[in-house]
C-alpha cells in the first residue's frame, strides 16, 4: 500500500512510500506510479525524514 505526506493534500507532486518491505523503504514519484522505484535503507530514510522535520533541507 502506498501512501504520501498528509501534508501534500491535493497536489499530485510528490513522493510516496510503501510499508512492508523488511530494512527498506520504497520511494515512487506519485505522478508516475508505474514508474521506477527507488529503495532505501530504514535507517537511512529515518535520517532524511528527521532533516526535513528539522528544516535541514530548507530553502529559506
Amino acid at each position: 500500500m502506498w501512501r504520501k505526506s498528509s501534508f501534500s493534500g491535493a497536489q499530485s507532486e510528490c513522493v510516496e512510500v510503501a510499508d512492508g518491505v523488511i530494512g527498506l523503504v520504497p520511494v515512487r514519484d506519485s505522478k508516475d506510479p508505474a514508474g521506477p522505484v527507488l529503495f532505501f535503507p530504514a535507517g537511512v530514510w529515518a535520517s532524511f525524514v528527521a532533516g526535513v522535520k528539522g528544516g535541514e533541507f530548507s530553502a529559506e
